[in-house]
């Protein structure tokens, strides 16, 4: 009798290696998983600045007399040194705060624990960066009782030029920042 041999040649062994290694740098040159983490990053930041938008607009809603800040001042949260307030067309002075707190001492001065139902946020958000480049800002006009929320997008997908181009398409003056708010034309 005669045994037969049931398994691969090396060969074989090979040449599926070599498909799979081809396959994998196939995968990852299409997906390209750093452009993916910028992009998670920016879905990130428009959650936040919407959550912010919608948090001072239940704010102004409900408090009877509310402090959003001072006009002359733009309000940023960085650990690293925001560079100016150059995001805004009227400039200001720069406050910048890594205090998180909802209770008007944060760095965006409203105490959202003065809404009647309590606070929508428990800690004010941070960029997910949070560098002197990738860093929340905020400027609000005490007279109109207007705001607007700025932040840079990273990703080429949302970033000014991009497919998805949501800096010179969010209707504020800053073509390379993303912009939100009630200020009308978003160009405090």
């Amino acid at each position: 009798m005669h045994a037969l041999s049931r398994g691969f040649t090396l060969i074989e062994l090979l040449v599926v290696i070599a498909i799979v290694a081809v396959l994998a740098v196939t995968v990852i040159l299409t997906l390209n998983p750093a452009q993916l983490l910028r992009q998670a990053r920016d879905s990130n930041r428009l959650q936040d600045l919407a959550t912010l938008k919608s948090s001072l607009a239940l704010y102004l809603a409900d408090v009877a007399v509310p402090t959003i800040g001072t006009s002359t001042l733009c309000y940023a949260h960085t650990t690293a040194g925001a560079p100016n307030c150059g995001r805004y067309s009227g400039g200001g002075t720069l406050t910048q705060d890594a205090d998180r707190t909802v209770d008007g001492n944060g760095w965006i001065p409203v105490n959202f624990s003065a809404i009647s139902a309590g606070s929508p946020i428990s800690n004010l958000p941070v960029d997910p960066v949070n560098n002197a480049t990738y860093y929340y800002a905020y400027k609000a006009n005490a007279t109109t009782l207007t705001f607007e929320f700025t932040a840079d997008m990273e990703s080429t997908k949302f970033a000014n030029g991009g497919a998805n181009d949501l800096e010179s398409t969010d209707g504020g003056n800053n073509a390379t920042i993303y912009e939100t708010g009630t200020e009308p034309g978003l160009d405090l």
